[in-house]
C-alpha cells in the first residue's frame, strides 16, 4: 500500500507562514524523490519544489525562491514544505508526489509526469 498524505494547509493572511507535511505510509520514503506541486483554480498544475532521495538536491520554482524551503526527515517518513511570506498568488491545492522507486539518489525535477504516486492534496488559501 503506497500512500502519501498531505497536511498543514489552511487560511492565512499575506506575509504569514505555513508548514506543509507529506507523510508516507506503506513504503520507506528514503527510496523516493519527493515533489510538491500546486494547482490554482483555472490554472494548470505547476511544480513548486522537489527534493532528491539523499536530500542533497533541491529545486524551486522561481515564484517561491527565497520564501519556501523543502526538507525531509526520513526517520519520520516525512517531507516538509515551509512556506514563508505567503502571497495571494500562493493560493492553491498543494500536492506531494513520489518518484518511481530506484531513481538515482541525487535527482529531482519539477515535472509532474515523472512522479508515480500522488497525495490527495491540502488547500492553502492566502487572503488579501
Amino acid at each position: 500500500q503506497l500512500q502519501l498524505v498531505e497536511s498543514g494547509g489552511g487560511l492565512v493572511q499575506p506575509v504569514q507562514s505555513l508548514r506543509l507535511s507529506c507523510v508516507a505510509s506503506g513504503f520507506v520514503l528514503d527510496y523516493y524523490a519527493i515533489g510538491w506541486f500546486r494547482q490554482a483554480p483555472g490554472k494548470e498544475r505547476e511544480g513548486v519544489s522537489c527534493i532528491s532521495r539523499s536530500g542533497g538536491t533541491t529545486n524551486y520554482a522561481d515564484s517561491v525562491k527565497g520564501r519556501f524551503t523543502i526538507y525531509r526527515d526520513n526517520a519520520k517518513n516525512t517531507v516538509y514544505l515551509q512556506m514563508n511570506s505567503l502571497k495571494s498568488d500562493d493560493t492553491a491545492i498543494y500536492y506531494c508526489a513520489a518518484s518511481p522507486r530506484g531513481l538515482p539518489s541525487s535527482i529531482c525535477v519539477l515535472r509532474g509526469s515523472l512522479y508515480s504516486y500522488w497525495g490527495q492534496g491540502t488547500q492553502v488559501t492566502v487572503s488579501s
